[in-house]
């Protein structure tokens, strides 16, 4: 009787059919993704239906770029493959800024792409596009379902590449004709089965005990020995090995933008404030996570002395080889750390206070400070870009912890911001990052608030950076996000009209200049258009008031912060001046 009974079920599973929509549902949620972000529409708009059904938040944005720079800052946040959804054609291409800001940042994502019908592809087909082909310069790996059966396998295969070695971006094509496809529910499960696998994030080779003593004896015998740690060692959890590493040596450390926080901006060995004299000065210098590119001046003269020794810690074999460092390590960054610390357990050494470089960086860094703090204490109205600045990071710092997540874009505003905001707890900046990206606030926001739950997220942004993406103040708003945008307004990018009379000419000379914005434009009123909270600002009370109150109601807010429109300046690559 029970036989038949099993029989009997077996052939019902057989009978009924799931479609191409239905398996990249169940493969991701096998997978053990959590949330996407996208735009749907045809041929997908069913797949992300599918997926919610699965248990799988979806985050459903206005625009396909600032859905991949929120999968790629999930990346970051979480370690886990930011995902994110996208039509064919068009949808494809606006993905690609996302995807291609998480492979140069090296965090995983995986965008998820629907595709013309294959039969009809060569036709001039419904947003036909060869996306294999256009994908392929920006990513780590790119699969093509080509028929149902290939979905759980590329489904795993993308989100396995995406996290291995360096993690980067990774791309999913699923054809129109695939999706519509059909499997029985037997087979669904078999080929489900069969695809399963754990995700391993393999690092590369082990680092041999030779390599770590080398380290730790150029560490010992320096004579101004400095740590540099960035993203990669956030990235890698490596936060509490740093700490060990640094307070048991007593070297120096200097993070880079996206670093600061892996130890407090506040540490008494914290040589952000004295950066110049750091960078100059040192003769051993152990970089742990960070790469050696214009972000740290290519680790080359004038910047850095000509006979400086780097020992460089990175997943990449290839980054290594390309820097050239005088030792590397490949490896894990937390990992590496904790072999360095062991080495050094059995024949400790410590700098101390009194060591003449220790003093010298510490001595540097605090009249650096006090000279910004003269000139953040005054409250200079109209607004120039510290005092509101100070104001900002006074609200942030009195929220004690889960810290803020802070998220910083534009040209003076996040200069500055780098600056004065303080971060003392890891992966709580978010900024332009490696490519200098612009566009990505609200796409991080948002990524923020669904990766960190318990934390208040705060964007602190220029006005031409909000511009980008904007009208995703309307998801912040849907979702009801605890996000508080501030906009730093001073009417264009770097400030309005910067020209000199003799560049005010031609036959347009009497258009607005090519950095101008509308004067005073009303930012706030924006989010109120979907029933979010805004705020106009131009005053140090004013703008205390709207950060306390927003603050505390931990609801999606924009606050409309005048500055000066000559405050500001025209800024590229970061300016320091310390």
């Amino acid at each position: 009787m029970a036989d038949s009974k099993t029989s009997a079920s077996n052939t019902e599973e057989s009978q009924i059919l799931i479609d191409g929509n239905v398996l990249a549902a169940r493969a991701l949620a096998l997978a053990g993704v959590r949330h996407m972000f996208g735009v749907v529409g045809i041929p997908v708009t069913s797949l992300a239906t599918r997926a919610v059904a699965l248990g799988i938040r979806f985050i459903a944005f206005h625009n396909e770029q600032s859905a991949g720079y929120a999968a790629s800052a999930y990346g970051y946040l979480t370690s886990r493959p930011g995902v994110f959804l996208t039509v064919s054609g068009p949808g494809c291409v606006h993905g690609l800024a996302g995807l291609s800001n998480a492979t140069v940042n090296t965090w995983p994502a995986v965008m998820i792409s629907g595709s013309c019908d294959q039969r009809d592809f060569g036709k001039g087909d419904f947003q036909e596009l060869d996306q294999i082909a256009a994908v392929q310069p920006f990513v780590k790996f790119a699969a093509k379902a080509t028929e149902i059966s290939h979905i759980p396998r590329v489904v795993l295969a993308v989100l396995s590449h995406a996290v291995e070695g360096r993690p980067g971006g990774c791309y999913l094509d699923l054809p129109t004709d695939v999706l519509h496809q059909k499997v029985s529910e037997e087979d669904a499960s078999l080929l489900l089965s069969e695809a399963e696998n754990p995700r391993i994030r393999v690092i590369g080779d082990s680092v041999s005990n030779l390599d770590i003593q080398k380290a730790v004896g150029l560490l010992r015998k320096a004579d101004k020995p400095l740590i540099v740690f960035g993203k990669g060692a956030a990235y890698a959890r490596a936060e509490n090995s740093l700490k060990k590493l640094i307070e048991t040596t007593g070297i120096p450390f200097l993070p880079t933008p996206m670093g600061k926080g892996l130890l407090p901006d506040t540490h008494e060995l914290a040589a952000t404030a004295a950066r110049s004299l750091a960078i100059g000065g040192c003769d051993v210098v152990l970089v742990v996570g960070a790469r050696l590119n214009w972000l740290l001046h290519f680790g080359e003269p004038p910047k850095w002395s000509t006979d400086v020794k780097f020992i460089l810690v990175d997943v990449s074999k290839e980054e290594i080889e390309l820097r050239k460092p005088y030792l590397g390590l490949v490896g894990d960054a937390g990992t590496v750390l904790d072999l360095i610390n062991r080495e050094i357990k059995d024949d400790p050494f410590c700098l101390g206070k009194s060591h003449p470089w220790v003093a010298a960086i510490s001595k540097k860094a605090k009249d650096n400070v006090a000279k910004m703090e003269i000139q953040l204490a005054k409250d200079v109205v109209p607004f120039n870009f510290f005092t509101p600045m100070r104001i900002i990071r006074d609200a942030i710092l009195a929220q004690g912890s889960p810290a803020p997540i802070l998220v910083s874009e534009g040209a003076n505003t996040m200069d500055v911001g780098r600056a004065v905001l303080v971060q003392n707890e890891p992966r709580t900046r978010l900024d332009a990052g490696t490519w200098g990206t612009m566009g990505v606030g609200l796409g991080y926001c948002i990524a923020a608030a669904i990766a960190s739950p318990d934390r208040l997220v705060v964007a602190v942004e220029g006005d031409s950076g909000f511009g980008f993406s904007a009208m995703e103040v309307e998801t912040l708003v849907r979702y009801q996000l605890p996000v508080v945008v501030i906009v730093f307004n001073n009417g264009g990018v770097y400030g309005g009209d910067r020209r000199n009379p003799d560049e005010i000419t031609g036959p347009y000379k009497d258009d607005p200049a090519p950095t101008s914005f509308v004067v005073g434009a009303a930012y706030h009123t924006l989010i109120e258009a979907f029933g979010g909270k805004g705020y106009v600002v131009e005053t140090p009370d004013e703008l205390k008031s709207a950060l306390s109150e927003s603050f505390s109601s931990r609801k999606p807010a924009v606050i409309n912060v005048i500055i000066d429109p000559y405050a500001g300046a025209e800024s590229g690559r970061m300016q320091h001046k310390n």
